[in-house]
């Protein structure tokens, strides 16, 4: 018998959410099969199964929290494996996963409540709530069959006493119900069409990074436009030649990553953070590029992309969208960045304020290129396509003067793409 366990998730990642069981209870699975994908606050990882057999018990639902190290499910012998196989499997002892304690193969008798072998068998993510509710965790009741004790079980401890004719099942984890109206007090959607459902761990994650910048920020916005016309105009020349030799296409990306690039190295504070009293000013450039998946936002990073050329930027962005897409990015490419790029321009956005990726200071928004009449002199106006650009900042390290500059220096290279070949 082997115990499903949650893997490490990487750097400061403690806790994930089982998003979907792939398989269910009875199933039979090889060993490096995927048994469950796992959702944590950046991405999606896969449990696979480290032996074979057949799934005995599934410990933990979808939709529940998990912490690292913490059993989720058991996988038993097969049914086909030897008696003398199946019989020392049982009774070896089963060694302690990393910073877990050691079970017993066999299933042993749920401990009596109040024993120390009993709080013994409770996962990590269950001593932590307990710790911080003052729980007796030798006072709680275990619904798995090997008496292991998980969050599930101290959240529901004393929420009801159990009755000793028909158990309740154990409340599922998530937003309790709210309270019905007093009778006659009606609720405005009362009888009314609704859908709730549980928001992601991701999800939640964004909203609780948006909010935490825009409160720990002194965030303001700069804008600014740029003609178009000279990089449309190259685009439209090379495109081909470029898409034939690098078998890449040539977007957007790569002119406003090297300008972005540009704008750093002539005003490094954009390039920063702050850490405590602080001033850690970056001379590397890697640029976050924010990516719409399904899940929500992303931000995968192109490393060095002062060392890269306009085909690898640009295949490079290519590659990590498309991972992004399919939930496929590692949490090594998600981390880091040194300032990010976001194109509201591809759903349309004429305008928007872009909010800071903390703890970055800077990030750049691109938006949709209209045609708009644009006076050459005094005399003559012709249509142009122009867009415009926003640079949220925090202002704790970056002055208007600053911010400003940044952005008029961007535009100056976007309006003469030859002089990005100058800056790189």
């Amino acid at each position: 018998m082997s115990e499903i366990l949650v893997p490490d998730l990487g750097e400061s990642i403690s806790e994930g959410t089982i998003y979907k069981w792939l398989v269910k209870e009875g199933d039979t699975v090889g060993q490096g099969d995927v048994l469950a994908e796992l959702e944590t606050d950046k991405v999606n990882l896969e449990i696979s199964a480290e032996v074979e057999g057949v799934i005995s018990t599934i410990l933990r639902q979808a939709g529940e929290n998990v912490a690292v190290g913490e059993a989720i499910g058991i996988i038993g012998a097969a049914s086909g494996s030897t008696p003398r196989a199946a019989e020392s499997e049982a009774e070896a002892p089963k060694a302690a996963p990393a910073g877990g304690n050691a079970v017993e193969a066999a299933a042993p008798e749920v401990p009596a409540a109040g024993g120390d072998s009993h709080a013994a068998l409770a996962s990590p993510g269950a001593r932590k709530l307990a710790r911080e509710r003052g729980i007796d965790l030798g006072e709680v009741s275990a619904r798995d069959p090997i008496g292991r004790i998980g969050q599930a079980d101290v959240s529901g401890h004393g929420a009801a006493a159990p009755q000793a004719a028909a158990p309740v099942a154990p409340a599922p984890q998530g937003k309790p119900e709210p309270a019905k109206p007093a009778a006659g007090k009606a609720t405005p959607d009362e009888g009314k069409n609704v859908e709730r459902k549980r928001m992601s761990r991701r999800r939640l994650t964004i909203a609780s990074r948006l909010v935490e910048a825009q409160q720990t920020a002194a965030m303001l916005t700069t804008f600014n436009e740029v003609d178009m016309t000279a990089i449309l105009d190259i685009r439209k020349r090379r495109k081909d030649a470029f898409k034939e030799k690098h078998e890449v296409g040539l977007g957007f990306m790569s002119f406003f990553t090297k300008a972005v690039i540009g704008a750093l190295k002539t005003y490094p504070l954009l390039n920063a953070e702050i850490d405590g009293e602080d001033l850690v000013v970056k001379k590397f450039y890697d640029i976050g590029i924010a990516v719409a998946a399904k899940e929500g936002l992303v931000v995968p990073v192109v490393r060095d992309a002062d060392r890269l050329s306009f085909p690898e930027i640009e295949r490079q962005i290519g590659e990590l969208a498309s991972k992004a897409r399919a939930n496929t990015l590692s949490l090594s490419e998600l981390q880091g960045g040194t300032f990010t790029i976001t194109n509201g321009g591809v759903f349309g956005s004429l305008l928007s304020t872009p909010i800071l990726n903390t703890p970055q200071v800077g990030i750049l928004g691109m938006h949709k290129i209209q045609l708009r009449p644009i006076a050459l002199d005094e005399e003559r106006t012709v249509n142009r396509p122009m867009m415009y650009i926003a640079l949220s900042y925090d202002h704790r390290i970056v002055d208007g003067s600053e911010a400003v500059s940044f952005l008029v220096k961007v535009k100056e290279l976007l309006e003469d793409p030859e002089a990005l070949l100058l800056e790189g």
